[in-house]
């Protein structure tokens, strides 16, 4: 079996194991052993919240380097709508992509027209399917679809069966390239310039077998290289063909103010998504049409990724949808199947205790007795995030019950007191009092 790709890897001579990473951790997907973080790859969703939270710098993101243009007759650059948020508000689109051409890439396709093509494709599905489950959950963002797929299988059928603006782009620009050069389709690199190590993974790891993308690169390393280029004047200029509906998508809210069509609600953050989709889990939210959920604060301007900050980037994104607001609409196919998921989502159930039903619910009622048993501090201290992992891992296996200190300084307690005991008692002929008893024996004790 093909090993899963996972962008977020850990740099072990960095890490000091703090546990700050595994308290921050929405899918519970790290613990501390032998003093270094070890990322349990099945629970992981690559939202990158352990690269945020690291004092160290010892998470990071396995992305794709410019090197690999050369792998390619034709390349393309897609740089993502929050990606235009990076730049000093001089710096205006048409010439960050005509940077993007002076870097090395031949053409460039916004991410951003294809969001508009997307925003169509929406609107198109909840206005033909009226038995559909409510709310649709947005499936632009990789991070929180992964993390359904962990930790809710159930709401599976509520994410909606649209492809996402970066797989709608990179086969956007891959047609028209091919129209333009006359290539083969497979000498035509396409490249996500990513503000998230999630959509790396989705690129790596497509759900639909292959990607239509063929590489992902940090946006802050793209942005670093562009720097210099934008200092020279630009070989030539490229207009920005995608409008500020389009751009919008970059930051939350975005995504439900391109749509513009029935009850919309918009949340970011992979701690409130949890508990929103929680809300949805329990039947709630009925009255929602559609849920726009991005895993980083803020959405794509607060990825891991990004060079700006996401403050800054979301003042300069809202003066760029007013700027670009009364751009026409994109010229994109008006076909839905265009855009439709090709295959159900698939479940990846990693939060169980054990494949077999009953051996589950063996370890689950052991856990449940263990960790009434622990202090319930969830300090940390035992390399787990919380007294309930602790105790899950223990009937799995993966640790024991003197990793809690304070069960562990308990028992030490004890034990220095046997000893302490033990220690003032001494046999008759080391000198201890002796007494004749009724029977003629002697006292034991």
């Amino acid at each position: 079996m093909q090993q899963y790709f996972h962008s977020v890897r850990l740099d072990e001579e960095k890490c000091k194991g703090c546990t700050n990473c595994i308290k921050h951790c929405p899918t519970e997907a790290i613990r501390v052993r032998k003093g270094k973080a070890r990322i349990i790859e099945e629970r992981c969703i690559d939202c990158g919240e352990c690269i945020r939270i690291c004092p160290n710098q010892a998470k990071l993101a396995i992305t794709d380097c410019l090197e690999k243009l050369k792998d390619f007759k034709y390349t393309v650059a897609l740089p993502a709508p929050s990606f235009y948020g990076q730049f000093k508000p001089e710096v205006t689109p048409s010439r960050v992509l005509s940077a993007l051409l002076a870097l090395g890439f031949h053409d460039v396709f916004e991410v951003a027209l294809a969001a508009e093509a997307v925003s169509w494709a929406i609107r198109h599905y909840m206005e033909v399917c009226v038995d559909r489950p409510r709310p649709l959950i947005s499936s632009a963002c990789p991070a929180v679809v992964r993390l359904i797929q962990v930790r809710f299988p159930s709401l599976l059928e509520h994410i909606i069966p649209i492809e996402s603006p970066m797989e709608i782009a990179g086969r956007m620009a891959r047609e028209q390239a091919c129209r333009k050069t006359g290539l083969e389709p497979d000498e035509i690199g396409t490249f996500f310039i990513t503000p998230c190590p999630a959509k790396v993974t989705e690129v790596k790891q497509p759900s639909e077998g292959r990607s239509s993308v063929d590489g992902a690169i940090s946006m802050a390393v793209v942005y670093g290289a562009l720097l210099k280029r934008l200092e020279m004047p630009a070989p030539y200029p490229v207009a920005p063909r995608a409008s500020g509906v389009g751009i919008g998508w970059g930051r939350a809210g975005g995504e439900n103010e391109a749509i513009k069509a029935g009850s919309l609600l918009a949340v970011d953050g992979i701690h409130s998504v949890i508990s929103v989709l929680e809300e949805i889990e329990r039947g709630g939210l009925t009255d929602i049409d559609y849920l726009e959920a991005q895993a980083c604060t803020g959405g794509c301007i607060g990825g891991p990724l990004v060079p700006q900050n996401p403050f800054v980037a979301r003042v300069r994104m809202g003066n760029l949808v007013k700027l670009y607001s009364a751009g026409e609409p994109g010229d994109f196919p008006r076909d839905f199947d265009y855009y439709r998921l090709k295959t159900p989502i698939p479940a990846r159930p990693a939060l169980t205790l054990a494949k077999d039903p009953q051996v589950a619910l063996a370890r689950l009622e052991e856990a449940e007795r263990i960790c009434a048993e622990l202090p319930g501090l969830d300090c940390g201290s035992c390399g787990s995030p919380s007294c309930r992992a602790l105790a899950e891992d223990i009937v799995q296996g993966y640790a024991r019950r003197s990793y809690c200190i304070f069960e562990l300084r308990e028992r030490l307690q004890q034990l220095a007191e046997e000893m302490v005991e033990l220690a003032q008692k001494q046999p008759p002929a080391m000198g201890r009092d002796w007494k004749q008893t009724r029977d003629g024996g002697g006292e034991t004790d």
